[in-house]
């Protein structure tokens, strides 16, 4: 039932292998070393087209064990099996594999025969017993009942009799209840009374009586007992009542909804606004210009946290000065101490506590519960079983490890070059395509803008498409950016060619048609770079994740970026994962397109809570592309990947 099972060396050097089914793993092996081993994630079972992955790591000699199947098979002895192999493997060839792996290679090497042997006695042990066989019906209690034992007898009439009249309990005699004697006359109820006297009559159905009657009756019954005769009431009709218009406090009318429907004509920024709106840039945005050329500036670590790690450098120095002397005055007893020290190796157990206090503040620093618990998984297995050094501690070891692992997480798996990416689509005549998604309020319109100035910065021309027909002032937000954007960039300094336009078809259209004809617009013009602006929606709304969908999936743009708050904790693996769901459930693409990059903003409000950056790579495998660091057109930055995992370590 085991398609294949090998052994090999953290340095791909294949020890062992083993194979049921003809065919080529080499696919599925490298992408589990591509997607698991290599990110070291926590997770031991891996899913590739057809087969399911499992692996067992053995950190002292730098092995991995892996087995496939197919994914389709529930086989619970594949965990056992595993460490099983692992633990035969390793006492047979201790000795080889601290000598080195060309030694066992060159030695005798045959673990054939102990795999079969493991092989077969773990699933000899996996079979389920046999099922209980049913008991015939000669054996079962129902075949021994007779007809006799079904006939009921009835109960003697005397002794009913006896119970009726009385019974004795303790030396008492307890009389039975007499019997109810249903002809005795039954005195008059008081209410039935009433209701003779309402209405005048005894005996008389009220159903018989008209509504003036039971009035006429009723008012002489209070006469009598008050003395005063009832105050008649009015009875008024009711007209009913048509539907009217609700009349709203800031209603339009028809003739200035005409001149409000912008729907009719393409709205960009041409000339002439220009020429209008260089008044719109201020002095206090003039400096900006020509600061945001070539790449962007990477996010900096704080100044006194580098002046932390250089006095943690010095007195790292100066302790290992201290071990050398004592070491040449100590001799040979120390050098036996550190034999003893040295040969220890790592188990669960000791990193249990250590592990649980960095999980905690993981938590604290906004990394999301789940991603947090994963990554101390991952950094458990990688250790377990490692020799420590000679003067490392098992603290500063797991600590090293986690920050090396955060490291790797955050360090782009590709690089996204936006500006190399536009060069080869100017070569191909065409626009380069950015579209932007994400939830309400996180900052969408404002870092489009952004992006868009660092874009005019590089001599790049830019179309927004305003595709948020839904939330009001939306099209007006970024009508206001791009004349504040072509103020600081005028056609008079590029040859008179504008560098920014906005394309926009008014509020209540279809999204997916607007960024199409804006995508055409933009490729007819001859413009460079196309921002795509989406509106916001909750992860949980259906119809609006459709429609961004179908958006996505009808222009097929270049890149996807999700924006993102660095403010959120748990919340922005539910938000990653659902919006990659919608996309590739809504798609039609044999390769549905997925989100390509992360667009962190509100990036200074947090210090150093910077969790939500680990969060969202680690769930999407995709690099942060930029961060959004403030409220300006050049507060955007690169992601630094050190600058981030000092932070978060920083107690």
């Amino acid at each position: 039932m085991l398609d294949f099972f090998s052994i090999f060396t953290k340095g791909g050097i294949v020890l062992f292998c083993f194979q049921e089914v003809n065919g080529c793993f080499g696919e599925s092996i490298n992408a589990l070393i591509k997607s698991v081993i290599l990110q070291e994630k926590g997770i031991n079972n891996f899913n590739h087209e057809a087969l399911k992955l499992q692996y067992k790591l053995d950190n002292e000699f730098e092995l991995v064990f892996v087995v496939g199947y197919q994914k389709i098979l529930t086989l619970t002895y594949v965990d056992k099996f595993l460490d099983d192999v692992r633990k035969e493997f390793r006492d047979k060839y201790r000795n080889e594999l601290r000598q080195g792996v060309l030694a066992l290679l060159n030695g005798s090497f045959n673990f054939e025969n102990d795999f079969h042997h493991l092989r077969k006695q773990a699933e000899k042990c996996s079979k389920k017993q046999a099922p209980i066989e049913m008991k015939t019906y000669a054996e079962s209690y129902k075949s021994q009942k007779t007809v006799n034992s079904l006939i009921q007898v009835p109960a003697d009439k005397t002794k009913e009799s006896k119970k009726g009249k009385g019974s004795k309990k303790n030396g008492k005699t307890i009389n039975a209840v007499p019997p109810c004697n249903l002809n005795a006359v039954q005195p008059e109820i008081p209410e039935q009374k009433t209701k003779n006297m309402v209405n005048g009559k005894a005996g008389c159905d009220p159903g018989q009586l008209s509504a003036a009657e039971i009035t006429r009756n009723c008012e002489e019954f209070i006469k009598k007992q008050t003395g005063k005769s009832p105050k008649p009431k009015k009875i008024k009709e009711k007209k009913p009542k048509g539907k009217e218009p609700r009349t709203w406090k800031f209603q339009v009318s028809a003739a200035e909804a005409k001149t409000l429907d912008y729907s009719s004509q393409i709205i960009s920024t041409n000339c002439t606004d220009n020429a209008n709106s260089s008044n719109v840039a201020t002095e206090e945005m003039e400096p900006m210009v020509g600061t945001m050329r070539g790449d962007l500036p990477n996010v900096e670590a704080d100044s006194s946290e580098e002046e932390e790690e250089e006095e943690l450098a010095n007195m790292e120095e100066e302790e290992v000065k201290v071990t050398q002397k004592s070491r040449g005055r100590l001799g040979g007893m120390f050098s036996m101490l550190r034999g003893l020290v040295s040969s220890k190796s790592l188990t669960r157990e000791d990193m249990e506590s250590i592990l649980e206090k960095m999980k905690d503040h993981l938590n604290a620093k906004n990394v999301a519960a789940e991603i947090s618990s994963q990554l101390c998984d991952s950094v458990a297995v990688k250790l377990e079983g490692k020799v420590l050094g000679t003067f490392n501690t098992v603290s500063s070891t797991v600590k090293q490890a986690l920050q090396d692992s955060l490291v790797q997480i955050l360090q782009p798996k590709r690089r996204v070059d936006i500006l190399r990416d536009v060069m080869e689509a100017q070569k191909q005549r065409r626009p380069f395509v950015i579209t932007f998604c994400g939830v309400n309020g996180v900052g969408k319109s404002t870092n489009l803008a952004k992006i868009c100035f660092w874009l005019m910065e590089n001599d790049f021309s830019v179309l927004v498409a305003a595709c948020d027909t839904f939330r009001a002032g939306a099209v007006e937000q970024l009508r206001t950016h791009t004349r504040r954007l072509s103020a600081l960039h005028p056609p008079e300094q590029h040859g008179g060619r504008n560098m920014v336009y906005l394309y926009e078809r008014g509020y209540g259209k279809d999204a997916a048609g607007i960024a199409l004809e804006a995508i055409n617009f933009a490729r007819e013009q001859g413009l460079d770079v196309v921002l795509v602006d989406t509106a916001g929606r909750m992860q949980d709304n259906g119809p609006l994740m459709a429609a961004l969908a179908k958006l996505i999936a009808v222009n097929m743009p270049d890149l996807v970026l999700f924006v993102g708050e660095a403010l959120v904790g748990n919340e922005a693996v539910d938000q990653l994962v659902k919006f990659n769901k919608t996309l590739a459930d809504h798609s039609q693409l044999q390769k549905p397109m997925l989100i390509d990059g992360i667009v962190l903003t509100k990036f200074d409000t947090i210090d150093d809570k910077v969790g939500a950056a680990v969060s969202m790579t680690y769930i999407t495998g995709q690099p942060i592309v930029f961060v959004g660091t403030g409220q300006t057109y050049h507060d955007l930055r690169n992601l630094n990947a050190r600058a981030i995992v000092h932070a978060l370590m920083k107690a």
